[in-house]
């Protein structure tokens, strides 16, 4: 019996789990790229490592080694977060 409601555990923590998984993002090297790819919608730059997105006209827009435009939905529903500094 012990056996059945251990089997029992594990499937549904790995249903669980499995719907923690972020959506994909669709990286360009390019602001423009972007925006062709995503007409409807803002482009933002993406720090990778810092996990945050910034918007164009702050200081961060851009800039970097770590980062990448992409559209701002995606960024969002990926568990990007929008950073706050440097605004203009």
């Amino acid at each position: 019996m012990r056996t059945i409601a251990a089997v029992a555990t594990i499937v549904l923590c790995g249903a669980v789990i499995s719907k923690a998984v972020a959506l994909p993002l669709t990286p360009f090297r390019y602001a423009d790229q972007a925006q062709r790819y995503c007409p409807t919608d803002k482009v933002v730059w993406l720090d990778f490592r810092k996990g945050r997105y910034y918007a164009k006209g702050q200081k961060l827009y851009g800039q970097g080694f770590d980062g990448s435009f992409v559209c701002l939905n995606e960024a969002r529903t990926s568990g990007y977060r929008r950073s706050v500094l440097g605004v203009r």
